[in-house]
Parts: C-alpha cells; sequence; structure tokens
C-alpha cells in the first residue's frame, strides 16, 4: 500500500460503511415486511441481501487490513430511523410513507459513499466502493420511482 494512504482512515472509513450498510439491510428487511405490492416486496428482499453482501464485502478488506474482529452493530441514527419506521407502519402509513422513509435511508447511503470516496484510499478499495456506489444509487433511484407512483 502506498506510503501516503493512512491506513487507519481507511479502516475508520470502512468500518462507518459497514454500520451504514448494516442499517441499510435492516431498514431494508424491516420496511419490506409491511410493503404488500409483490415486485416491490421482492426488490426489497433482494436489496438486503446486497447490503448484507457489501457489508461482506467490506469486512473482508478489514480484515485484509489487520482488523481481526470486524463487530459492527449499526449506528444509532440508523436504529432511530428503523423505529420511526416501524412506527409509521403500526399507525397505517402506507406504502408512499414507507418507501419516503426507505428513500431518506437510501439518501444516508448515498451521502457515506460520496463522503468516503473522497478520502484517499487505495485503488483496489477505491474500485470496490465505487462499485457498490453504483448499485446503491440504482436502488436510490429505484426506492424513488416506487414511492413516486404509490399511492399518498
Amino acid at each position: 500500500m502506498p506510503e501516503n494512504i493512512d491506513l487507519e482512515k481507511v479502516k475508520t472509513t470502512l468500518s462507518k460503511l459497514v454500520d451504514v450498510l448494516n442499517d441499510s439491510h435492516d431498514g431494508f428487511v424491516e420496511i419490506g415486511k409491511h410493503l404488500t405490492e409483490g415486485e416491490i416486496h421482492r426488490f426489497f428482499l433482494e436489496e438486503s441481501t446486497h447490503r448484507a453482501n457489501f457489508a461482506g464485502e467490506l469486512e473482508n478488506e478489514l480484515h485484509r487490513l489487520g482488523v481481526k474482529d470486524v463487530k459492527q452493530s449499526g449506528m444509532i441514527s440508523g436504529k432511530l430511523h428503523r423505529s420511526w419506521g416501524e412506527l409509521k407502519a403500526n399507525l397505517g402509513g402506507g406504502e408512499h410513507t414507507l418507501l419516503a422513509t426507505a428513500e431518506q435511508g437510501e439518501d444516508t447511503a448515498k451521502k457515506a459513499y460520496k463522503e468516503a470516496l473522497e478520502e484517499h484510499l487505495p485503488g483496489d478499495v477505491r474500485d470496490l466502493l465505487t462499485r457498490q456506489q453504483t448499485h446503491i444509487q440504482g436502488s436510490h433511484d429505484k426506492v424513488k420511482a416506487f414511492r413516486d407512483s404509490a399511492k399518498a
């Protein structure tokens, strides 16, 4: 790894993304439970799997960088966001409301990747994050399209 890359900063950046991905995974699972339209429900289940896989890829990078125990439990803000989504669902929030909540979560993921890619990272890590970011942008756009087509 080039000398001008701060290894600790790379580890911190990847750890933050693992937290975001874990929150995102949980959010897709929780909101997906309440979505009744088949295509949207399937998309949420599939997307939760993508997020778990992305977190696993980053955890592998952290192991490769010497982090022995990668224990991420998500960020407090993500847990609060999921709780808010769960409350909306329990109070009768329709699909539009749930999809708007999911889109807010996707905004958080997009921002996290944008900030991570502003860091000085090794090329292979940058390539991995860029690939994941492209998928997350597409997912965000799909959630937004679902939201826009749902009745308010």
